[in-house]
């Protein structure tokens, strides 16, 4: 629906919703003649705004810079990396690991906050690129741009960061929320109603801003190397039952206390008597 929406046309146009009280769903369409799908795609990665909401649920100083208009994150040294992996309820696709928890991974003496919160715009990107790279694989036809929507695309740092670790350009139209006028053009446009044409012909271009890759694709798959390093730490955390590998040998000290102190009450008694 998201991308019949946004009147996607070609043979493969991705589309992805990065909304701020909606799931991201990545979705794609394709002429029949071109591509045919024998298996979905799952491509939930969760909550794109709960990564950004615990920043502010936890840090004053970005929830001020919220509040006031203002950003935080245009004096981060790019030497000083670290990675954020928001696993708060597991990993979902293309890993789908409920054993997972969140992590921050290379913190160094330099690290500040602003680090932190620029480590957590990244790690939405870096979760989009991973539902791009399971497309790509599943259906061989690599994307030439992304197209976005949702509140977070108002952003234009993490608009930029998503076009620099796809090495694509990332397009936003002037109306972020196209879901919800998705979904009123279809309404408008049921029989009966009629009050909206989804012919093509009949609607206005939409203006879009586009944003460009800025850093060398060498650069940018070394950040997305060390952000898939640090997925495979945040494994593992949580698992469903305790392991009761090493119990036999928690009491061994005991049975050691008991035979050696029933030897020494033997012993005392043959020696008394």
């Amino acid at each position: 629906m998201a991308a019949s929406n946004r009147l996607i046309l070609g043979p493969l146009v991705g589309a992805i919703d990065q909304g701020t009280s909606s799931t991201r769903f990545l979705v794609f369409n394709a002429k029949t003649a071109e591509l045919l799908s024998y298996h979905q795609v799952p491509l939930s990665t969760y909550f794109s705004a709960v990564k950004i909401r615990w920043l502010l649920d936890n840090v004053e100083e970005i929830r001020h810079a919220v509040s006031e208009g203002r950003a935080m994150l245009g004096t981060i040294d790019s030497w000083i990396i670290c990675y954020f992996v928001p696993a708060f309820s597991g990993l979902y696709a293309p890993y789908w690991e409920p054993s997972a928890r969140g992590i921050i991974c290379g913190l160094t003496q330099f690290t500040n906050r602003n680090h932190i919160a620029f480590a957590a715009l990244e790690a939405v990107c870096f979760q989009t690129r991973e539902i791009l790279d399971a497309i790509n694989q599943d259906c061989g036809i690599p994307l030439n741009q992304l197209q976005v929507d949702g509140g977070m695309t108002n952003n234009k740092i993490l608009m930029q960061l998503q076009a620099d670790i796809l090495c694509i350009p990332v397009v936003k139209p002037s109306m972020p929320e196209t879901t919800a006028l998705g979904a009123a053009m279809a309404a408008g446009a049921a029989e009966g109603v009629g009050v909206w044409s989804l012919n093509p012909s009949d609607l206005t271009a939409v203006t879009c801003e586009r944003f460009e890759p800025q850093i060398n694709p060498e650069e940018s798959e070394f950040r997305y190397a060390r952000w898939k390093k640090a997925v495979m730490k945040s494994m593992g955390w949580e698992s469903a039952e305790p392991t009761n590998g090493n119990s036999i040998f928690c009491s061994l000290p005991l049975g050691f206390y008991i035979v050696s102190s029933m030897v020494l009450l033997i012993g005392a008694k043959y020696i008394s008597g």
